[in-house]
């Protein structure tokens, strides 16, 4: 299989932009600073960090340059005490779920102190280093340096005993970790970087422990505009998970040692990076930020207005072949997930069928003649251990074959049945999957999976029962265009759901238009696609099997053809007007 791990974007520019040692990044910071230095005898440096970085590898790379003064911003924060307190709140006592915080690093910031480390900047001249989350926001610097991490290598971070943010919790749950970086870390962090990306003099990548990369600010922005412009993929990353699969270690390449691959984000920006290649240096930088810094140009002007800055759709994969089922499941809808979390839209989604095996199929929907309160009960009994909950005296089973796509608006209970090879098209916000159900199972951590079911019973909606199901879930697929060259179909997603996804079986060639709306797409069946510019707007883009790419709504028009002979299936899934 040609299915490629490490997506590149090759970033073309004049003159040395990028370097990738500690000494040589330290050496063109140092001469930058001398400049300002000679001119006036002090400069100011920022180092703007994103929480998550290790202070015990920058901090003293910073200070061999021998600063007249440098300060720390941990030291402008209000007590740890009172830290938690005021998050608390909003973390809540749930393993999972939060409220979403909007405010700003400054809520945790002491007036004094930060008065007490500009009185200083003040009386000093020199080289004076600030150092910190929130650097760029204590004063004015002259230089500012943005180093900057993936959410992933956070939370791999997490797992290996790093705490939060200003929180003594090393040997926390890792569900917990994630929750206070989803809910409250990243949002401030977010928030302040989005304030910074046109004033960054050097963006600083640590990713990987020990080995930096770095590029011009100038070079950064470039880049996110570069590819705002023209097809690209997400770096996807693999996960194990108690329900694992075998599938994915054959197709994508993965470590046939390890027992099972569970998940794999493949086109989740708010979760994935992006590559970049600027003169054979690697730089690995959050997808958010092109997210952040160029969304109307990604988005397209109408998700924009509706979404704001963020990323509405997601593509997933879900790996059961050989492994066990899902845990039975439900979404809220998007009244509660507003309510009750913060959240401004839901996770509407749905199963397309990448491969299954004989025998595969999907827990859909409830069955007709079912009970609430008698389903509820055996859920809470089961959720104690009494019992073992009898998913099929109450949920639909329908077979799942190649190429079947189930749609699941929010509310709706469902799962995905051993042997299945799915991948997930939803809105985005993937935290909040109300478990039911778990099929008597412990987590990989040894610790029961948790189970929302008073949540879930709120949101459960009971008229959606076998003959509702399949009207409307199920076997959706009718025919849109068909010509000579390819046949195009529509597949979903539901009337309830925001998202149009599209099938297009292609022979010979297929035009499309972005439409000035980001479309988000996978090669479902076939070796390889190639996707061209009929006006050479960009250069061709090589696609194989199973891999999820973005067309921004700035690329326009684009065309798709199979690489070899015979066609190729693509779904293509983008926000309906």
């Amino acid at each position: 299989m040609n299915y490629c791990k490490t997506p590149m974007n090759k970033i073309t520019v004049e003159g040395t932009q990028s370097w990738n040692t500690y000494r040589d990044i330290l050496q063109v910071i140092s001469e930058t600073a001398a400049s300002y230095l000679d001119a006036r005898g002090t400069c100011i440096l920022a180092i703007d960090t994103y929480p998550g970085v290790i202070d015990e590898e920058l901090k003293p790379e910073f200070l061999s340059l021998n600063p007249s003064l440098f300060l720390d911003m941990r030291e402008a924060l209000c007590s740890k005490d009172a830290f938690y307190q005021k998050i608390h709140p909003y973390l809540t006592d749930d393993r999972v779920f939060g409220h979403m915080y909007f405010g700003d690093l400054a809520d945790f910031q002491d007036p004094d102190k930060i008065s007490s480390l500009q009185e200083q900047i003040a009386g000093t001249s020199g080289l004076i280093i600030v150092y910190g989350f929130g650097a760029a926001s204590l004063t004015e610097p002259d230089i500012l340096v943005y180093a900057d991490m993936a959410r992933w290598e956070i939370q791999q971070r997490f797992r290996k005993g790093m705490p939060n943010y200003h929180t003594d919790n090393e040997q926390e749950d890792i569900l917990k970790k994630f929750k206070q970086g989803y809910f409250f870390e990243w949002r401030i962090a977010d928030k302040l970087k989005r304030s910074l990306y046109d004033k960054i003099d050097f963006y600083l990548d640590t990713n990987r422990r020990n080995d930096p990369a770095m590029i011009t600010g100038a070079c950064f922005r470039k880049a996110l505009e570069e590819i705002s412009q023209r097809p690209f993929r997400t770096v996807p990353y693999f996960d194990p998970g108690v329900w694992g699969g075998q599938w994915m270690k054959k197709v994508c390449g993965l470590d046939p040692n390890q027992k099972n691959f569970a998940w794999s984000f493949d086109g989740v920006p708010e979760e994935n990076s992006i590559y970049l290649e600027v003169n054979g240096v690697l730089v690995e930088s959050p997808a958010m930020n092109l997210v952040l810094y160029r969304p109307v140009a990604l988005l397209g002007p109408q998700v924009y207005a509706r979404f704001g800055a963020e990323f509405p759709i997601r593509f997933d994969f879900l790996d059961t072949m050989e492994g066990q089922n899902l845990s039975l499941q439900v979404h809220p809808l998007t009244d509660y997930i507003h309510c009750q979390f913060g959240m401004s839209y839901t996770q509407d989604e749905s199963y397309y069928i990448l491969d299954a095996k004989e025998g595969a199929h999907v827990y859909l929907g409830l069955k007709e003649n079912v009970s609430p309160e008698e389903m509820l009960r055996d859920l809470r009994e089961a959720a104690t251990g009494a019992i073992s909950f009898d998913a099929d005296k109450y949920i639909n089973q329908f077979p799942a074959k190649k190429h079947d796509h189930f749609l699941i608006p929010a509310g709706t209970i469902h799962c995905s049945g051993r042997d299945c090879m799915v991948l997930e098209i939803s809105a985005t916000p993937y935290i909040f999957t109300m478990k039911l159900w778990d099929w008597d199972r412990l987590g990989l951590d040894g610790k029961p999976r948790p189970i929302h079911i008073e949540h879930g019973s709120k949101v459960i909606q009971w008229d959606r029962r076998t003959d509702w199901v399949k009207n409307n879930l199920v076997d959706q697929a009718y025919v849109v265009k068909e010509n000579q060259d390819y046949t195009e179909e529509h597949t979903g997603l539901h009337g309830l759901e925001f998202i149009e996804t599209r099938r297009y079986t292609i022979k010979t060639l297929c035009s499309l238009d972005t439409e000035d709306n980001v479309n988000m797409l996978n090669l479902v069946e076939g070796e390889a696609a190639v996707i061209e510019s009929p006006e050479g707007a960009f250069d061709p883009f090589e696609v194989h099997y199973a891999e999820t790419f973005i067309l921004p709504a700035a690329a326009g028009r684009y065309t798709i053809r199979p690489m070899a002979e015979g066609p190729v299936t693509v779904i293509r899934a983008y926000v309906r007007h």
